[in-house]
């Protein structure tokens, strides 16, 4: 499906950039006349994928994309995580826009949810979130790392392994690896400022930013980086039908705006602190790194109706929407030394992680106390999580071994991770029950009662060993295993990675990789416990108001509902590519691959009491109100995903008129379910599925199987232009029940930057984001206040964005 009729002037314009651009690359490149920033990221020496041996994007034995800092700035409106989403095919950025659910939005690689891909910094351990996923598509409950508290102005390239790496970084490196190298120069700097909004007018936006490079000692550096950001609310949801009446005052009626709902981008305000440094000594360079992160949200929600069951006429008579504060505080801490020992190089670092999220609540009550409610909730809940980990790494490079003639690069190492993950009770008012009769609870916030709080600790040992062979001159083996063992219920791992690259010709190589993973369930899929007063979707997809209860699978509730303690995921993987570089300015790779996952876990379907009174009496007896819904975490689906990765980048020169460098991005994947765990029979008694067809669409529907990058990038004199549109595959959502299934149309979606530098340092940028203003197609259930009529779409579905960028270097 197109965005917009065949016969729109828009859709013609459109057309004719992407003929140009075909048209255009068939011009052919002529290397001697390159300017140097125009190279391929081919020469950029990378370590992410290997252990102790730097190798270039072109000899790695594993797809490996590295997107560079201007690249990033570049994307316009996107912080981190979407603009990697924005520029690599097989990523994809969730569009979650529910509440307390819309600052952090995950991540997926190959399909897989964040969960599955290790993020790094310098090449150590992110700490994770506090918060687990749910909502939109992704419903894992896994914490993900929030790689938008890191500055972007501290970035000055990502190296993103899209291959398995959990027999080398860690069992959670089922889908690859993003390591975030910061800038680390003595001297020189940036600054930049921005403004932009939406072509609707919300969402205005306000970005400063800037890094600065010191040296430190002799030959050493200290680099500090800072950003902040201002962005306004913005939403896009349709208006309440005439069915819905929210005043029994007909002019009251007559002058309601029918704005009923307001979910979509939070009011956020956010700034990041970072800084990397190094210092050499005579026989020892010590190192650190730093980030530190504050964001704070005013996310809207739904119209509590005047006439509806949250109202208090006497405290809100003209109803109200009530917000969700969320307050991230987020830091990181590196120290770490190296050196050269016996032959040996080795690596000793210490980091420690936190992350903080406090919920509270402004123009809200809880309508059980009636007139007693108080209209501020100051404190609702609480969630932390911290991570210290501890590494050493020796790497050796032997011209022979095991009576070999070939080279081989010995690596190995051991690391201690010590996680600790815990809730925080809010104020009773946001919880309790009163005696008005309405609606219980703080409404549209997550509470946790006393009852509810946990605080879980888990250790992690761990060992690996990475060979590397150097066969031949063309034929390079990589075979590396580790050993795992967590200190509870998780238990013992071994994971094992066979990885390959042979030189066919000087300009064509074939790679391919087999391996094991293991995934421990995380702290948060095992104890996270709230208490929800939103709204949920029911078994045709309506979105009806319903006071939803998310309890571990192992405590009594869970469990007289059919659950059950978490077991770890294990995974397999393959994969097969092939490397062709006819020239030295153009590079294509297509990777094929293989991922099995068993016991994968997901959240169940909405548990809740059909009408013949079953479920109610199961929670009477667990000292749970009826009418509640109930969701735990459990070991629903054994999957497969399959796909493709293919990458082409090609520079022609135009000689006076500069050069263009054309880029190509291509991702097909498919997952299917090849096992789903049985409904417990008191649940199927009572018309329940545990983990229903819309669960399964999360993992097989949600996101698009196919995605097209296409970029042109024009650089003459102090003229740059960059172009580029991507390709979103259909997607669907699932119900349970059939009826309420939908589907959502392929869209294209165009960026555009335009920039002059003017002496040699200040450069002034306009540009555009969706600049055809394309939304998804509105075909979700309908709702008749207007909710969420684009459904779950994989891309921004705000619509069009422009900005102004000033930037200066020194």
């Amino acid at each position: 499906m197109t965005s917009v009729p065949s016969s729109s002037p828009r859709k013609t314009l459109h057309l004719s950039l992407l003929t140009s651009s075909v048209l255009l690359a068939a011009v052919p490149a002529f290397a001697d006349t390159a300017q140097e920033d125009a190279k391929l990221d081919t020469v950029t020496v990378i370590s992410t994928g290997l252990r102790g041996q730097q190798r270039t994007v072109a000899d790695s034995p594993a797809p490996i994309d590295v997107i560079n800092s201007d690249q990033l700035l570049k994307t316009g409106r996107a912080e981190l995580s979407e603009a990697i989403a924005k520029l690599l095919p097989s990523f994809n950025f969730g569009t979650n826009i529910a509440g307390y659910n819309s600052v952090t939005r995950p991540l997926s690689n190959r399909s897989l949810g964040p969960a599955y891909t290790l993020v790094l910094v310098n090449g150590k351990r992110r700490h994770n979130g506090a918060t687990g996923q749910r909502g939109s598509i992704d419903n894992s409950g896994a914490n993900a790392v929030d790689i938008d508290l890191i500055p972007v102005s501290a970035v000055d390239h990502i190296e993103v392994l899209k291959d398995s790496a959990a027999a080398q970084y860690g069992s959670d490196a089922v889908a690859g690896v993003i390591n975030i190298i910061l800038k680390n120069t003595q001297s020189g700097g940036h600054l930049e400022t921005s403004y932009g909004q939406l072509f609707s007018g919300q969402g205005e936006t306000i970005k400063v930013a800037g890094d600065q490079g010191f040296e430190l000692g002799e030959g050493g550096f200290f680099h500090f980086s800072a950003d902040a950001r201002k962005r306004g609310s913005a939403s896009w949801n349709d208006k309440a039908d005439s069915s819905v009446r929210a005043f029994n005052d007909p002019a009251k009626e007559a002058a309601w705006d029918r704005v009923a709902i307001k979910n979509g981008d939070p009011d956020l305000k956010a700034f990041n602190l970072a800084y990397n440094a190094e210092l050499p000594l005579e026989d020892l360079t010590l190192y650190s790194f730093s980030t530190y992160g504050e964001r704070d949200a005013e996310a809207a929600n739904y119209f509590r109706l005047p006439t509806g069951t949250g109202a208090v006429p006497e405290v809100f008579p003209d109803g109200y929407f009530p917000l969700n504060n969320i307050k991230d505080r987020d830091y990181q801490l590196l120290f770490g030394g190296k050196g050269e020992w016996a032959e040996w190089n080795w690596d000793l670092s210490t980091t420690y992680g936190r992350n903080n999220v406090h919920h509270s609540s402004d123009l809200n009550i809880n309508p059980s106390l009636g007139t007693a409610s108080p209209t501020r909730f100051d404190n609702l809940a609480t969630f932390r999580f911290e991570q210290w980990v501890n590494n050493l790494d020796f790497t050796r490079r032997y011209d022979s071994l095991f009576n070999l003639t070939s080279p081989v690069q010995v690596s190995a190492g051991i690391e201690h991770r010590w996680e600790h993950f815990s809730t925080f009770a809010g104020d009773p008012e946001g919880y309790v029950t009163g005696t008005y009769p309405a609606a219980s609870g703080a409404q549209a916030a997550v509470t946790i009662r006393p009852e509810d709080e946990v605080s879980l600790i888990r250790n992690n040992y761990a060992g690996y060993l990475d060979l590397g062979f150097d066969l031949t001159d063309r034929w390079f083996l990589d075979l590396a295993g580790r050993i795992e063992h967590f200190d509870d219920d998780s238990g013992n791992t071994f994971g094992l990675k066979l990885n390959s690259r042979y030189e066919l010709t000087d300009t064509v190589a074939v790679r391919g990789t087999v391996g094991t993973g293991f995934r421990a369930p995380s702290l948060t899929q095992i104890g996270y416990t709230v208490a929800d007063n939103r709204v949920a979707l029911d078994a045709n997809g309506n979105v009806v108001p319903a006071v939803t209860r998310l309890t571990p699978s192992g405590s009594n509730l869970a469990k007289a509902l059919g659950g059950d303690d978490l077991k770890p995921e294990k995974s397999r993987n393959l994969g097969l590519g092939l490397t062709w570089q006819p020239a030295p300015r153009t590079s294509v790779t297509a990777d094929a691959y293989l991922i099995d996952i068993d016991d994968r876990i997901a959240l169940t379907s909405n548990i809740y009491d059909r009408g013949n009174g079953a479920i109610n009496s199961i929670l009477t007896a667990q000292g749970v109100p009826s009418g509640t819904w109930v969701n735990y975490y459990t070991n629903a689906f054994d999957t497969r995903t399959k796909g493709l990765d293919v990458v082409a980048d090609h520079t022609t020169s135009l000689d006076a008129f500069g050069d263009v460098r054309w880029s190509l991005g291509f991702n097909w994947n498919k997952t299917t379910i090849e096992g789903t765990r049985d409904t417990p029979g008191a649940l199927a008694n009572s018309g329940v599925t545990l983990v229903g067809r819309d669960r399964q669409g999360d993992l097989t529907d949600a996101s698009p199987k196919t995605k097209w990058i296409l970029g042109a990038n024009w650089k003459v004199s102090d003229l740059a232009v960059n172009l580029q549109t991507a390709r979103y595959g259909a997607v669907k959502t699932l119900a349970v029940n059939p009826s309420g299934d939908r589907s959502f149309g392929a869209k294209w979606i165009t960026d555009l930057d335009i920039s002059y530098t003017f002496v040699d340092s200040l450069t002034v940028s306009v540009g555009g984001t969706n600049i055809f203003d394309v939304r998804p197609d509105k075909h979700a259930v309908y709702s008749n206040l207007g909710l969420a009529a684009y459904g779950n779409p994989p891309f921004y579905p705000g619509g069009g964005y422009w900005y102004t960028k000033l930037a200066y270097d020194f």
